[in-house]
């Protein structure tokens, strides 16, 4: 009997997590979701039972169990607490690439973010607040560009609004569904900013049309989908869409508990020259104060500075209010829970038992089924080695993410170092013993670093648009496929005489029954429908006449090179035809 593997997840897994465990390409698990009716992207969360029953599907040897759920350090409470106070709203703004989602923020907060983007594409997560009529409202300026799907889904799940952005002159795109299945997934209420209302082409019934058929109905339409005509360039629109939210927000009674220990959770983090890991969090509920203790996953540390988004220091902030934290002693991970304690002593059991748990987490038992799987894939498939530097941490994640799915059963991407920060020795050091490609993301590259790459011949890329960087690596991947063999078909010989047959050269004549003859080709030569051997044309002749090619209906003979002697008959068939080999891409 074979072995099984036993391999245990929690009860919700992504799907590239899975993957990973399971040693498969994500593309693989991806599509076999597809088959059974489930659309969704490699940082999509399924369940544990759909991860069975994908197992079994796929024909694997291993037994999934569920791993017991933990107390959580902190419980996410619910909108509405009891007994809360009022808090500003949490409004992510998502849209397809180049719908102007950032310059309508520019045009809320007066100042010009999109410039300073690179290619005019939002590479992180911007939080910021800003005032109308008296009242804060929290933004998320999530970026737009497919490759971050895992920022932009994480977004949507912090936030109690979304604002899909659409350009009225382009209508729905893929991103722009994307955001509205993750909004829906989070279970939050979603508006419509029509963009470009000022530009030519914009077609607002059309945009309706297209939103009702996502089950999105507009309200002058009878549904409940608010859909707001607003221009970026011009400012039309905008106070009153920022009523609207108001609106909403008052129709949802967002509240949540304002005193006490801060809880939250981290939404970008990177190291900064002279104040090391710094973290921008989200705070849910209570109230931070520098000089707390504080642990973010598994990140331990005393808030030195608090300051708001802008950079201004705070004294202290409350709940929905996006902050810049310094002080700790390591860098969270985008998405960790962050909570405060009452003392260091507190905060340092807490850390331990986070990087306890995240130490155990990637554990997996093999049996001797998947030892030979592995060493068959590895056998088997091309391997990149990457090195990946990036400048925070959110965008290391959805540089790694985007990067897994690109591997198939034939090649793979191996990251055998990742970071957050500028390229260092250490990095040229190890991709030169690993023979890896080093990328860096909006990372700066020292000379006396570069003078080092130069000489050990280390190829080092760096990007300042994170679409760029994946087509670099899908090009490099593509390279290392093997090329596909194309047999394209020419002709068929009756074979009617048979005048020479030695160990390696047949000389017989015919007639031409389908196509046109052509020399050199390769052949097939069949009797009914068995194929009994392969051969080469050498040698055409219409007549006394040699020839290179011979049309359909006329008598021939040929001259065939063969690898062993074959016995030709009257009435077996020869199919002439060429083979190529062409190029594969992903």
């Amino acid at each position: 009997m074979a072995d099984t593997s036993s391999l245990e997840i929690n009860g919700l897994i992504t799907v590239g997590e899975l993957a990973e465990r399971l040693r498969l390409p994500p593309a693989q698990l991806i599509g076999e979701l597809f088959k059974n009716g489930m659309m969704v992207t490699v940082n999509e969360k399924i369940d544990f039972d759909t991860a069975q029953i994908i197992v079994s599907e796929l024909g694997m040897d291993v037994e999934l169990t569920q791993r017991k759920a933990e107390e959580p350090i902190i419980k996410k409470e619910r909108n509405k607490a009891v007994g809360g106070t009022t808090r500003p709203p949490v409004i992510a703004v998502m849209g397809h690439v180049d719908h102007g989602k950032t310059s309508l923020l520019d045009a809320i907060r007066g100042a010009q973010v999109a410039k300073g983007e690179a290619g005019g594409i939002t590479q992180h997560i911007s939080a910021y607040q800003v005032e109308k009529n008296g009242r804060l409202l929290t933004l998320l300026d999530t970026p737009g560009h497919e490759a971050f799907a895992a920022l932009r889904e994480h977004g949507a799940r912090l936030t109690d609004l979304v604002v899909i952005v659409v350009a009225a002159d382009d209508g729905i795109k893929p991103q722009t569904l994307e955001a509205i299945r993750f909004a829906r997934k989070a279970g939050v209420k979603m508006l419509v900013a029509a963009n470009k209302i000022d530009k030519e082409g914009a077609d607002i019934n059309r945009l309706k049309q297209q939103l009702s058929e996502n089950d999105l109905m507009p309200e002058d339409w009878g549904g409940d989908t608010v859909i707001m005509p607003v221009s970026a360039k011009t400012g039309q629109g905008i106070p009153e869409l920022l009523d609207m939210i108001l609106l909403i927000a008052d129709v949802e009674e967002l509240t949540a508990r304002a005193d006490g220990p801060a809880e939250g959770l981290v939404i970008e983090s990177h190291m900064e020259t002279g104040r090391g890991p710094v973290a921008i969090a989200l705070v849910e509920s209570g109230t931070l104060h520098a000089g707390d203790f504080i642990v973010a996953g598994s990140a331990l540390g005393k808030v030195r500075n608090l300051e708001g988004t802008d950079g201004k220091p705070k004294a202290a902030a409350g709940p929905s209010t996006p902050v810049i934290i310094t002080g700790l002693k390591s860098m969270p991970e985008f998405g960790d829970i962050f909570t405060v304690f009452e003392n260091e002593k507190e905060a340092r059991l807490a850390s331990q038992k986070a990087a306890s748990a995240k130490g155990t987490s990637g554990k997996l038992d093999m049996g001797s089924t998947d030892l030979l799987r592995i060493i068959s894939q590895s056998n088997q498939q091309q391997q990149f080695n990457i090195i990946v530097k990036a400048d925070v941490a959110g965008s290391l994640t959805s540089v790694i993410d985007s990067l897994k799915t690109l591997e198939t059963s034939e090649v793979s991407v191996k990251i055998v170092g990742s970071g957050v920060g500028n390229i260092t020795e250490n990095d040229i050091h190890l991709a030169a013993t690993s023979n890896a490609v080093l990328y860096g993301f909006h990372v700066d590259f020292p000379t006396g670093v570069r003078q080092l790459a130069n000489r050990d011949k280390v190829p080092v890329r760096l990007y300042k648009v994170i679409y760029e960087l994946i087509d670099d690596v899908k090009s490099e991947l593509t390279s290392r496929l093997s090329p596909e063999i194309v047999e394209k078909d020419l002709g068929r010989l009756l074979v009617k005489g048979i005048f020479k047959i030695t160990k390696n050269d047949i000389i017989c004549g015919g007639e031409v029954t389908k196509g046109k003859l052509v020399v050199p080709s390769i052949v097939k030569i069949f009797r009914d429908k068995e194929l009994l051997s392969e051969a080469e044309a050498v040698l055409l002749k219409r007549g006394p006449v040699e020839t290179s090619e011979v049309q359909v209906g006329e008598m021939c003979g040929v001259s065939l090179k063969t690898l062993s002697r074959i016995d030709l008959q009257e009435g077996d068939r020869i199919e002439f035809f060429t083979r190529e080999t062409v190029a594969r891409t992903l």
